[in-house]
This record gives structure tokens, C-alpha cells and sequence, in this order.
């Protein structure tokens, strides 16, 4: 059904999407309520140019190209079309010619240029009405900027105040040694004792009297505030209260999704892999995965060699955690078992790209350098779990080698802020670097 823009109640506005921001997420022209979305012809040359691959970013093109091809069933495309009841409408921009013209203002005939040409076309042909640039390339909307033309961020799946995002865990300091004395007695106390009201289901607590202190955390199912025993995981031994909480979190089988957040050196992926083999015998396998993202411009497909000898330098960082838990242990049985998975597939390293399409019933799922992924693919990743599966994010929020994502806008960061307060779901942010003591200074001072 065709749209006549001009003939609405009210003035939608109008949002030029850039091909960032569909790549960031497929359905992102769902997102705009009862405005009207508008496709630069530019756009649509891009996102095939992404099409074929096994990458999340192809899977997210191959998504838009079948979303766009089903609302424009025998409607013409550069027309605008309703695709929603509150009157949403889309429309593929053509003709890219503009005054004044992008190309000749910034020299070159880039497709950036042509997605400006678009929106400033569109802000003469309908002057009564906003039109924005939606995009997630910063210099993009720079430029847009500098023509007089309305730009923003894609907001949605954004967490509006890092600085508040969820911990996962509190200190408290009581005026009663009597209460740790109770804790270590019975084993749990009732969070009113502790002033607590609501705590937050698996959420963690350091309770502290002077120099005397219990590791606790809310269990859900009893709601009482549970005392914590430091142990190690396949031969793992927490260090601080953070890494005692994170193995609590990868073996208590009632959790089903965790998160550990943190810089370098603090021990997620370790810690990770090590919770997943102290509890191997609760899953079928372990998939430990992460996605590639390729630095300095060399992509996957101009490394030599077979796609093994291709994915190894991304999965190396996996292999070494994993080669340190058999180096932390004298027990030639251990090692050997641990070899003996790997050989049959029971311990899985791979890029996320050939995890997809997988069943990932009654496994352990552990996906390193989270932040790198989006909001969508975090939900496409999760919404796969079969029965018996855990899942596990690591990553540091901070770190972002992705284009187009930062700290508010990540997927670990969108996972972290929206699950806080589920049952099933546990969160663990990790301060403190045990790595080395030059480590913690590079990351303190540098």
C-alpha cells in the first residue's frame, strides 16, 4: 500500500537510514514508530556487497534484503509504502542529485556523499517536515552536520547511563559482627537482617565487619542471602571476592546466562573456561567461541592457508587460557582428559561464525570479546539455547574493536543492563588485575 506523504494528519518526520545502522541491526526500520524510513538507493548497493558470508554481519544484510523484498510485494520500492497500522511508511530514494552536492563540497564520489545528497534532497522536497540522518558512522555525521542536516546515533539497544550499569555485586559494611558470626553458623541469614529489601535475584554481596567479612549472594529459590565457599575450578584458584562470585555463577547450575565484565588481566575468559570444565559432566560439550574481528585491515579471507590455519591467530587467545589451566595442574589424567575432548569434540574452539546453525542443547556456551557483538546478535545468540544450555559473555565494555559500536551501544552492555533482575541470570563486573603487576599499571596509568 503506497503512502502519499504529503496528504498525512500530522508531519512524520523523515529518517535517512545509513548502511551502518542496518548492519547493525536488520529490523532497525521498525524502530522509528509512525515516522517515515527512507533507503538511499547507495544503501542498498552496500548491503549487497555484505550478502554472502557466514559472518553476523552477512546473516544481518541477508535479513534487511528479505525484510525489504516482503513489505515491497507488488509495490513499487520508490514509492512510499505502509509497512506498519500507525501509518510507518518506507520508501528507496533514487535519484542522489542534490544542491548542494556532497561530492563537490568534500571532494570524491564516495557513497557517503551520496547518502548526504539523499537527505538533502529529501529536506527540500519536504521543507515542512524533519529529516535526520540516522547513522552509527560518527564522521558520517560530522559531514551531515556540516550541511545543515539533522544527524543522530541509532539509539535503540543503547544503555543511557554507563556510569549506573548493573555490577552484579555490593559491599556491605554492618555494625554487628554478630551477623558473620550467624552467616558462618547457619549458612545464610535473611536479607532484612542485612537491611536488604528486594535484593536482586543471584545478585552478590561482600559483607564486612572491621577486618572481619562472608561472600554471600541472593539465591532466588530459597531468597535468602547464601554464604559463598572459595573454590577453585579446574584447578583454578579465585584470587578476590570478584573471581569467587564468577565461579559461583559459571557451576550453580539454576543460573543459566552469565556475564563477566572487565578490563584485562582481571581473568573473565579464564575464569570462564575453567567454570565450564569443573561442570563439563553437565553438558555434552563446551563451545567456547568468539568473533573475528579483523585488525589493521587484514581480513580473514587474504590470510594463506586452509580456514583452520585461517581462524587460529583469532582463537589463539583461547588457547592459551586453556593451555594455562593444564599447566596449573601436576594430575597427568587432567590434562589428558582435557586433550581427549578437544580430539572428540567435546571442547569446541571456533570463530561464532561456524558456531551458527548448530544445536547448542545441553551445552555450555562460553562467547569471549562480547562487546564486539551487537544488541541483535547477543538476542539472536541467546534466543538458539536449547534445553540444558548454559551461556556465558565475557568481555570488557571498554575495549570496542568493532566499528560503529562503543561502550553504550555493545551487546555485552545491552545483555548487562536489560537481564539484571531474572532469575535465571547472573552478572559479575571484575575490578581488580591478577594478570601481572605490569599489567595493572599499564591499565592504571596508561
Amino acid at each position: 500500500m503506497t503512502t502519499n506523504i504529503s496528504a498525512t494528519k500530522s508531519l512524520p518526520k523523515i529518517f535517512v537510514l545509513d548502511t551502518s545502522v542496518i548492519l547493525y541491526n536488520h529490523e532497525a526500520l521498525y524502530s522509528f514508530d509512525d515516522n517515515f524510513v527512507a533507503i538511499p538507493i547507495t544503501v542498498l548497493e552496500e548491503i549487497d556487497n555484505f550478502k554472502k558470508g557466514n559472518e553476523l554481519i552477512n546473516f544481518e544484510a541477508r535479513g534487511f534484503i528479505r525484510i525489504l523484498d516482503q513489505i515491497s510485494y507488488n509495490n513499487p520500492i520508490n514509492e512510499w509504502i505502509k509497512f506498519k497500522e500507525n501509518g510507518a511508511s518506507i520508501k528507496v530514494i533514487l535519484d542522489e542529485d542534490s544542491e548542494p552536492n556532497a561530492n563537490k563540497v568534500f571532494g570524491g564520489y564516495k557513497p557517503d556523499h551520496r547518502i548526504l545528497n539523499v537527505a538533502i534532497k529529501l529536506s527540500k522536497a519536504y521543507p515542512q517536515q524533519k529529516v535526520i540522518l540516522v547513522s552509527k558512522d560518527i564522521n558520517l555525521r560530522l559531514k551531515a552536520r556540516a550541511l545543515n542536516i539533522m544527524a543522530e546515533d541509532y539509539e535503540t539497544g543503547k544503555v543511557k547511563d554507563l556510569e549506573k550499569l548493573y555490577t552484579g555485586k555490593a559491599t556491605l559494611e554492618i555494625e554487628d559482627k554478630s551477623v558473620i558470626d550467624l552467616i558462618y553458623q547457619q549458612g545464610y541469614i535473611e536479607p532484612a537482617v542485612l537491611g536488604i529489601s528486594d535484593p536482586l535475584p543471584n545478585h552478590y554481596f561482600i559483607i564486612k565487619y572491621n577486618s572481619s567479612s562472608v561472600l554471600g549472594y541472593y539465591n532466588p529459590l530459597t531468597q535468602v542471602i547464601e554464604k559463598i565457599v572459595k573454590k577453585p575450578a579446574a584447578h583454578i584458584y579465585p584470587r578476590n571476592a570478584e573471581q569467587v562470585f564468577s565461579i559461583h555463577a559459571i557451576t550453580m547450575p539454576n543460573i543459566k546466562l552469565v556475564t563477566l565484565q572487565g578490563v584485562a588481566g582481571t581473568g573473565k575468559t579464564l575464569l570462564a573456561l575453567a567454570g565450564a570444565l569443573e561442570t563439563k559432566d553437565d553438558f555434552k560439550q563446551i563451545y567456547l567461541s568468539r568473533p573475528i574481528v579483523p585488525l589493521s585491515n587484514k581480513d580473514i579471507g587474504f590470510l594463506p592457508g586452509d580456514i583452520k590455519s585461517k581462524v587460529n591467530p583469532y582463537m589463539e587467545p583461547l588457547y592459551d587460557n586453556l593451555r594455562f589451566i593444564k599447566s596449573q595442574s601436576n594430575n597427568h589424567a587432567f590434562q589428558s582428559d582435557i586433550d581427549k575432548m578437544l580430539e572428540e569434540d567435546n571442547l569446541v574452539i571456533a570463530p561464532l561464525a561456524y558456531i551458527r546453525g548448530r544445536s547448542i542443547s545441553q551445552v555450555c556456551f562460553i562467547v569471549d570479546e562480547a562487546q564486539n557483538l551487537t544488541p541483535h546478535e547477543v538476542k539472536t545468540i541467546i534466543t538458539r539455547a536449547g534445553e540444558g544450555t548454559k551461556i556465558i559473555f565475557t568481555g570488557d565494555i571498554r575495549q570496542i574493536d568493532t566499528p560503529y559500536l562503543d561502550a553504550r551501544s555493545n551487546g555485552l552492555s545491552y545483555l548487562i543492563d536489560r537481564l539484571k533482575g531474572q532469575p535465571l541470570y547472573a552478572h559479575v563486573t571484575l575490578e581488580k588485575g591478577e594478570r601481572s603487576e605490569l599489567a595493572n599499571i599499564a591499565n592504571e596509568l596508561l
